[in-house]
């Protein structure tokens, strides 16, 4: 028998992850021991195993728990849909990976000439990238490094208000 803190440890979770899966029901609610802990069983920790990997497979709370409800379901539908949206972040990503490139062949990019707004986003698009992305893109370099990312923004030129209002806009997604 094991209690929430070891079942967690087992698993490589933490005991707050396994307490929430519990919530939801993807875990079933343990037992009671006689001082009144969580008590789980082998069977307990095998699911939580495979709620791990299910989620280290980037499977959604609702897929794992249509997997869980149906055991006897084939799951090969569910990971194949999860393939496929892998295989388009990865597209969507070769993109980006394709419009920084363009940036750094350019040019206009180095310090010597004055890269623009408006070239930025003519050379994003070329590279493919939608409207939606290039929010993205802003919205990833906020959170990952403000500074820069105001510093960036400087850099093309952009004015102190427009460049006010990019940075809010990303850091509302």
């Amino acid at each position: 028998m094991l209690t929430v803190s070891r079942l967690a440890r087992t698993c490589g979770l933490s005991r707050s992850t396994v307490l929430y899966y519990e919530s939801i029901g993807l875990l079933r609610p343990a037992r009671r021991s006689a001082g009144n802990y969580r008590v789980y069983g082998e069977k307990d920790a095998a699911r939580l195993a495979r709620i791990r990997l299910w989620r280290e497979s980037g499977l959604t709370l609702e897929d794992i728990r249509a997997l869980l409800d149906q055991p006897d379901s084939n799951a090969s539908a569910v990971l194949k849909r999860r393939l496929e949206a892998l295989s388009e972040e990865i597209e969507r990503l070769r993109g980006h990976q394709h419009a920084i490139a363009a940036l750094l062949g350019q040019s206009a990019f180095r310090r010597s000439q004055v890269v623009t707004k408006d070239k930025l986003v003519s050379i994003m698009r070329a590279a493919g990238l939608t409207e939606a992305e290039m929010h993205r893109f802003h919205v990833e370099f906020e959170k990952s490094a403000p500074q820069e990312h105001q510093e960036f923004l400087e850099f093309l030129h952009i004015p102190a208000d427009e460049v006010k209002s990019i940075r809010e806009a990303s850091r509302k997604g």
